[in-house]
């Protein structure tokens, strides 16, 4: 909801339209790189169009560990000579378990045959075969002749310098070098964990991998990836095929080719129903991916709009004259290697713009920092960042448990090494800690000291870049063509062995499984009831893990004023109690479309932001600019626009992305990622270890999603809710099913799924309560339940305390025979079919 000012202060403009964003927007995913000492840019000077390869394989990390410092121009009143603008760097991820030339080309087994010819791929393949292995037990290349002799050594070497490549665009994507994933090992995509299987598949996966990644706008189809394998592993293709397929690892986008075949359901009756709560990154992903896995899906979304945190506002003048397009929410892309999002940028034809590392500071007074002590506190910074680190490792290695905060840890060291007690040196520190506090959403006292920056290692590499237009070119296609009922805040969601129903908007949805991708605010809030309550380890990682607040001023101006070589530039001040405060601005005039400058309120100044009015917050952002602008005779103009967000408030949200507090850890991101008896899915950037605070890990959370329960609805042959069962049994069919139950026990027969003996298989329940009297059964009550759960109420004395057990504890609904609901029914035609073929 905006909110217009309606008597602007004097000099802000009258015409100016100035607004906050309430409770309908949603606050910023993590913008850049989580827990770098110094604003994370890269290098980058001009906007550019990225290569075919430049959203898919990894660039070369290694920078240099210093810079030559600029040296310091005579300070003077109006700051006549400022010293050239220090760059800032942004850490490298650096990947030092990298395959070696020589381990890949002695250790792995490479299958390529002859290459064939593709229309639709142009990509180069070596000709090597596996062969057998020799008397030394390990794998080796075979490299296969033309003709003549020689040039062995050559062919091998260009061999393992592509195994290198690929492994390098696998690693870029999230896979370990040389290990499956959990993912895969789930997937049993080898019979063996270990050993030449697993190279060899790793091998074939990293091809297939690469291969899709050298043109996303076709669909790889399996027949593609066999032209570049031997036959006689198709095995190994179709296993590595498929895992990145249902994945969404490969064919995955907004290409028309892939779109085309995406959105095309298969044949046949969908394997269930799924409702999808939040029209987010996640959410829209993860639904796009389902239906095309097979799945009947509905998307419920509170907003009017869809994208959830990322909301990309178009601003403009009285006149139209002037427009610009404000990422209120997420907004840079953080890490183009591998990331998805570059991924879609290039199938959309849209020309990334690279963030440049240039980040001019600027003191109070308007002058420029002193290059010399600018250095030096940044080198003093990444110090107390080093010793907090070394400190850590000693205490988890004694104590495990004992967690303080990292603002607490950093001042402790700082006074007793007297770091930056000069009163710029220490303005300049302040600086540094408000651009930590930015990248983590949260105040220096609530991080961890232990896990605050536990998902670095996991980090994408290359150039972080803004996209033009916006994020919401992403988003408006990707809700393309999808089923979403806006404007429906969920209120309720009931989950049982019987499906699920979501209550919204005063209406019901009933699906067989949900997926939650609200964010963890709105979880720790409550809005939403549980029927049944969360597991209590789910509940606790909800309160452990912190979620922040990152506030936004965006500023649409008649002209660019501030020039357009830089893409941001920050402002110190000397209260440390607002070093949050406008800290930094991000240039927006070279993607926007017009003269857009957005301001950065971090820490607790972005607390006590959403308390003041948005005039006074673009009164003070305005002042902060003249005091930079006006002494080099740079006049500021009054603003033809300013918003002003409010993402604390919002009830879609109540905050901006996750952070790891005091006393949580990486694996409650983990635990909020697991599912709740294969009914109840989490999605979201809270639920990624691996890439949290950041949209493109809202994405993977959402494919992740949606290949477990995929997995799910294989393992429990799950009927959708809505299908009528056509061959449901007679009583007397059930009757001589239950004459010869699997178990029995005092009044409980049970029937178990004769497909699996699989702990989480279904199994149907058959309680016979007879009459005080007589003694004769009265009645039967029937139920679905998990044969775990059936072996733990056989071992329960008395009928009473095992109904107790079952209604109280499993939370299982007992009904009459014509209630059944159709997995029962469709369970106990599994059964019935199973003994006449026996009998037969």
């Amino acid at each position: 909801m905006e909110t217009t000012e309606p008597r602007p202060p004097t000099n802000v403009s009258a015409n100016a339209t100035v607004s906050g964003e309430g409770n309908e927007d949603i606050p910023s995913l993590n913008t850049m790189p989580n827990h770098s000492s110094s604003p994370k840019m890269t290098a980058g000077p001009t906007a550019s169009d990225p290569q075919p390869m430049d959203t898919s394989e990894p660039v070369n990390e290694s920078q240099p560990t210093s810079e030559t410092v600029p040296q310091a121009a005579a300070a003077s009143t109006a700051d006549p000579a400022p010293p050239p603008p220090r760059k800032r760097r942004r850490r490298k991820k650096l990947f030092t378990d990298m395959i070696s030339t020589s381990s890949a080309a002695s250790g792995l087994r490479v299958l390529r045959p002859h290459p064939k010819p593709s229309t639709a791929y142009s990509y180069s393949y070596s000709e090597t075969e596996l062969v057998d292995e020799p008397n030394d037990g390990k794998p080796h290349i075979l490299h296969r002749r033309r003709g003549g002799s020689g040039g062995s050594s050559s062919k091998i070497s260009d061999l393992a310098k592509e195994v290198d490549i690929e492994a390098l665009i696998a690693i870029s994507v999230g896979f370990p070098v040389d290990s499956l994933t959990e993912e895969e090992i789930e997937a049993n995509v080898v019979s063996q964990i270990g050993g030449a299987e697993q190279a060899n598949y790793i091998v074939v996966r990293n091809h297939i991998l690469a291969r899709w990644r050298s043109n996303v706008s076709v669909w790889l189809t399996k027949d593609h990836a066999l032209e570049s394998i031997r036959a006689e592993h198709k095995a190994l293709v179709n296993s590595a095929y498929y895992f990145l397929l249902h994945h969404g690892y490969i064919n995955f986008g907004l290409a028309p080719a892939i779109k085309e075949i995406k959105l095309k359901p298969p044949e046949g009756a969908p394997k269930a129903n799924v409702v999808v709560i939040g029209a987010g990154l996640s959410g829209l992903v993860a639904a796009r991916q389902l239906i095309f896995l097979g799945f009947k899906v509905v998307v419920l979304e509170g907003r009017a709009r869809p994208g959830g945190r990322v909301r990309t506002k178009k601003m403009r003048g009285d006149k139209d004259d002037i427009v610009a397009a404000a990422d209120l929410g997420g907004s840079v892309l953080t890490g183009i290697n591998g990331n998805p999002l570059g991924v879609l940028a290039r199938q959309l034809g849209v020309p990334l713009h690279k963030v440049r590392d240039i980040c001019p500071l600027y003191l109070p007074n308007g002058r420029t920092v002193n290059p010399d002590i600018d250095s030096r506190v940044e080198v003093s910074f990444n110090k107390l960042l080093d010793r907090v680190c070394k400190l850590r490792q000693a205490m988890l290695e004694e104590v495990r448990s004992v967690d303080v905060s990292l603002g607490t840890a950093l001042e402790t060291f700082r006074q007793v090494y007297r770091v930056a007690e000069d009163p710029q040196e220490r303005m300049l520190l302040d600086w540094h800690l408000a651009n930590l506090e930015y990248a983590n959403a949260s105040l220096m006292s609530k991080l961890s000291m232990s896990y605050w920056d536990q998902d670095d290692p996991y980090e994408m590499g290359g150039d972080h870049c803004f996209m033009p237009g916006g994020n919401e070119t992403l988003i408006r296609v990707l809700a393309e063509d999808l089923p979403i009922f806006y404007n429906r805040a969920v209120d309720t969601v009931k989950y049982g062995i019987d499906g699920v129903l979501v209550h919204a908007g005063g209406q019901a949805y009933r699906g067989d499984m949900v997926l939650c991708t609200v964010p963890l605010g709105v979880l720790k809030k409550d809005v939403i009831q549980f029927v049944p309550d969360l597991p209590e380890r789910k509940r606790e990682a909800i309160e452990r893990l912190g979620f922040g607040l990152l506030n936004k001023v965006a500023i649409l101006f008649p002209y660019d004023f501030w020039g357009g070589d830089i893409d941001t530039f920050g402002h110190l001040t000397d209260d440390p109690n607002t070093r949050g405060e406008f800290f930094l601005f991000y240039s927006y005039s070279s993607v926007a479309g017009g003269p857009l400058l957005v301001a950065l309120v971090a820490g607790d100044a972005a607390l006590k932001f959403e308390m003041m009015s948005p005039v006074e917050s673009v009164q003070k952002v305005l002042e902060i600019l003249k005091s930079i602008f006006s002494p080099k005779g740079i006049a500021v103009p009054d603003p033809v626009q300013a918003v002003c967000t409010r993402w604390g408030q919002d009830r879609f949200s109540y905050g901006s992305y996750s952070y790891v507090a005091i006393g949580a850890s990486g694996d409650d991101y983990d635990i909020l990622a697991e599912s709740v008896g294969d009914r109840l899915f989490f999605a979201g950037e809270a639920t990624n270890k691996q890439y949290p605070a950041t949209m493109h890990g809202a994405f993977l959370s959402g494919m992740r999603e949606a290949a477990n329960i995929l997995r799910v609805a294989k393992r429990r042959s799950i009927v959708p809710a809505e299908r009528s069962n056509s061959a449901a049994l007679e009583n007397g069919d059930i009757d001589r099913l239950f004459n010869a139950p699997d178990l029995t026990f005092g009044s409980f027969s049970v029937l178990f799924d004769p497909r699996s003996t699989d702990l989480e298989s279904n199994a149907v329940l058959r309680i016979a309560l007879k009459g005080e009297k007589s003694g004769a059964v009265g009645i039967y009550l029937y139920g679905l339940i998990p044969r775990k759960q059936v072996i733990e109420l056989s071992k329960v004395a008395g009928d009473l305390d095992r109904l107790h057990m079952l209604t109280r504890e499993f939370h299982v609904r007992l009904v009459g025979r014509k209630s059944l609901s159709n997995m029962a029914e469709s369970l106990l035609t599994v059964i019935r079919s199973s003994r006449l073929t026996n009998l037969s």
